[in-house]
Parts: C-alpha cells; sequence; structure tokens
C-alpha cells in the first residue's frame, strides 16, 4: 500500500465497511497453451517461405537439365516443378493428420522421397566438383529436415493436448528420419559382419515375406505353456472414509470402473479416457484419477495389493 503525496491517505483507498474487494484476475491457465499455438503458426510459415526458397533453387537447377533433353520450354518449365510441388503437398497432409494426433508416416516418407528425388536431380545438375554440388542440393536437404520435424512437434503437440483431456493416444511410430536412420546403421552392420547380417536378413525374409500372394509359411508350433498355479486374488486393503462414514471420492472412482469394465483384462491404453469420464463424474481431478485408476488397475494384472487410496485434504 502507498499513499499519495502530500497527502496521509493510502492508495488505493480501503474498502467500505462490509464490502469485499474484488478478486484480481488471474492468469489465464491457456496462455501457455496460446504461446505454444502461436510457435506454431510462425513455424508453419516461416516453413512456407522455406519451401518457396527452396523450390526456386531446384527449379532453376532442373529446368535448365530438362530443357537440354526435352527441348520445350513449357514442358521443361512443367517437369522442373514436379518434385517440390510433390514434397509440399505431402508435407502439407502430414501436418493436417498430426494436428490431429494421427500418424502420418505416408504422408512424411512420401515427402522426403520427393525431396531426395529433387536432391539427386539438382546434383545431377550441378557442374563437376563438391563445391558447385553442396550449394545446388543443401536448399532441399534443409527443407526435408525442417518439414519432418515440423510434422513430428506438431503431433506431439496435439497429442499433449489429447493427453490433458483424457483421450486415448496412439502409440510412438517410426519417423522417416529413423527408418534411414536404422538403414544407414543396418549397411554399417553388413560392412563389419557381412556373414551374421545376411544370415539375418535372409531368415527375416522368410519369415515376413508372403510364399504365395496372400498367404506365409505356416509357423513352428508353440511350445505348450507351462502351468502355472492358480492364486486368489489378493484382498483389497481397506479403504480411508471420510469423516461422515461415506466413501471417498477414489473409493467411488474404482467401484464403478470395477462395476463398467473388466479391470484384470482392462488396456492400459484405455484407462486415462475411463477414468476421465468417471472422475468427472465423481468430482475428482483427472490427473489423480488417472494415477489411481492406473496404479489400481496394473496392481490387479500383476497380482499384487492395489494402494490404498488417499483422499487430498481441502
Amino acid at each position: 500500500m502507498t499513499r499519495c503525496p502530500g497527502t496521509a491517505r493510502p492508495w488505493p483507498p480501503p474498502a467500505p465497511a462490509g464490502h469485499a474487494r474484488p478478486p484480481q484476475p488471474a492468469a489465464r491457465p491457456a496462455a501457455t497453451a496460446d504461446a505454444g499455438r502461436a510457435w506454431l503458426r510462425n513455424a508453419m510459415a516461416a516453413l512456407a517461405v522455406l519451401a518457396a526458397a527452396a523450390a526456386v533453387v531446384s527449379w532453376d537447377a532442373q529446368y535448365v537439365m530438362v530443357a537440354q533433353a526435352r527441348r520445350v520450354p513449357a514442358i521443361a518449365a512443367v517437369e522442373a516443378g514436379i518434385p517440390d510441388t510433390g514434397a509440399l503437398i505431402f508435407a502439407t497432409l502430414g501436418i493436417a493428420l498430426a494436428l490431429h494426433g494421427r500418424r502420418a508416416l505416408r504422408p512424411r516418407t512420401l515427402n522426403v522421397a520427393c525431396v531426395g528425388l529433387s536432391l539427386t536431380m539438382n546434383a545431377i545438375a550441378a557442374g563437376p566438383g563438391w563445391r558447385d554440388t553442396a550449394i545446388w542440393v543443401m536448399p532441399a536437404a534443409v527443407y526435408a529436415l525442417a518439414s519432418d520435424t515440423l510434422i513430428g512437434v506438431v503431433r506431439a503437440w496435439a497429442l499433449a493436448r489429447m493427453h490433458a483431456t483424457g483421450q486415448a493416444l496412439e502409440g510412438e511410430e517410426s519417423t522417416p528420419l529413423a527408418v534411414a536412420g536404422a538403414a544407414a546403421l543396418w549397411l554399417l552392420r553388413l560392412a563389419l559382419a557381412p556373414a551374421s547380417t545376411l544370415a539375418g536378413f535372409r531368415r527375416w525374409t522368410v519369415e515376413e515375406c508372403p510364399v504365395a500372394p496372400g498367404r506365409k509359411a505356416p509357423a513352428a508350433p508353440p511350445a505348450p505353456p507351462t502351468p502355472q498355479p492358480v492364486q486368489d486374488p489378493p484382498p483389497l486393503p481397506p479403504r480411508r472414509r471420510r469423516a461422515d462414514g461415506r466413501p471417498g471420492k477414489q473409493d467411488l472412482l474404482i467401484a464403478l470402473a470395477s462395476q463398467r469394465h473388466d479391470l484384470r483384462r482392462l488396456p492400459l491404453s484405455r484407462v486415462a479416457r475411463i477414468a476421465g469420464q468417471i472422475g468427472a463424474e465423481v468430482d475428482l481431478h483427472q490427473g489423480t484419477a488417472r494415477r489411481v485408476l492406473r496404479a489400481h488397475v496394473q496392481a490387479l494384472q500383476n497380482h499384487t495389493t492395489p494402494p490404498a487410496a488417499t483422499e487430498a485434504r481441502p
């Protein structure tokens, strides 16, 4: 509290008796999400500028090469822009799928494939020597890295939003860059240990490839499972109740989930959505509901004693 200069009155003036001051506006919890959305928009705009710049460079190199072979300027101009146009289309489709948290492996692979085609044509059109090749190849290579990375970041942002709302999430998928890295690592192993690498490749091919269209070789019969002793389900520990004797919110969450679903066979990927739905019914925080229900389901499926629920103090 400060005082006005030349007066003895405090500023701001005290509230009248019997009246409470209006609450100060709190920072919006969605400020972080708005900032992330703005950064994604800026990144997409920058990617569009980068794509246009790389397309101009690639078109110039490919037009000269195609014009020398086709001898028709109009056809050469159209054909020179096909690889970069295809890369932009597939990158746009990948971003559209990533915004919904969907896997975009096919558009991302085709985007990298179109960029690889453009890189190859630029390298052929370049003059002899590493210097000229690097000058013509660099823009398309930077675009490939930027576009694939942006699609991955967009999907991670979409999955984070889905996780915050309790929606079911998909598993991680292999990216085109990860596939290329795995292929390079396999080629390195082939150079270091060719015999064992080729033997493993032959075994993988025989197991995975069909012997006829739509059919695979019958697999070896699995070994009979070892009988496991039947164990009685562990007793549930006593739950902590409220002062008035009524069950707590976490007890109601587990009870309703047990009535509606078979928790011993419930996939863990469905726990978050179920916990979010039932948690809203019993007025329990979504994060606490997911944590409590997931721990209870894991304990039941691992044949261990479920942890006792603890109610948060008000």
